[in-house]
């Protein structure tokens, strides 16, 4: 079963009897899932930075795009304009792929991963995934790297509340710390 499956025939009664939601169109669901990454001090290495495009796309299966600073800031070394980063936004069955693989496979490969904070998400009910090596994901060949970079994910949702998205969260499966069902603990 699709995790866009699981949620339409499993998660939306369970919102519904837990919540009291009567319409559909209420329960909490995810909206879009935005994935970004820095390119720090690969900025002026033109293949490094085609090697971070080319990994971004393989795992969002999804053409990245470049991000380019809004106001120069001398700390970092950067000016009104100059390439940063790239991000890739998805939606639909792309997004509910993703979350899958990002849930099942990338997350539990994490070293010392020990579950997501709940602080991680924010009071409008958006989590925030930060992952340190790309390599977790299983579409980047170990052999193929030539450098390592993170990379991380914004899952927003509608949900009114804080809560509201937690329990959402946990019902999709994310492993969230004081928060996992008893099977996930096993």
């Amino acid at each position: 079963m699709t995790l866009k499956e699981k949620y339409r025939k499993q998660i939306i009664p369970a919102l519904k009897e837990k919540s009291g939601y009567r319409n559909n169109l209420e329960i909490p669901r995810l909206v879009k899932v935005v994935i970004n990454t820095g390119v720090g001090k690969y900025r002026e290495d033109n293949g490094a930075l085609q090697d971070i495009e080319n990994d971004l796309t393989l795992i969002c299966g999804q053409k990245a795009v470049k991000t380019f600073a809004k106001k120069a800031i001398a700390a970092f070394k950067t000016r009104k304009g100059s390439h940063v980063g790239f991000k890739v936004t998805l939606r639909g069955d792309r997004m509910y792929d993703f979350v899958s693989r990002l849930i099942n496979l990338a997350l539990p490969r994490t070293r010392d991963f020990r579950g997501i904070d709940p602080k991680a998400a924010d009071w409008a009910g958006n989590l925030s995934v930060a992952i340190k090596e790309q390599i977790v994901f299983p579409e980047i060949s170990h052999e193929n790297v030539r450098l390592i970079f993170g990379l991380e994910a914004v899952l927003v949702t509608s949900a009114k509340t804080k809560e509201e998205a937690l329990e959402l969260f946990r019902l999709l499966g994310f492993p969230l710390k004081g928060l996992m069902n008893k099977d996930q603990n096993k």
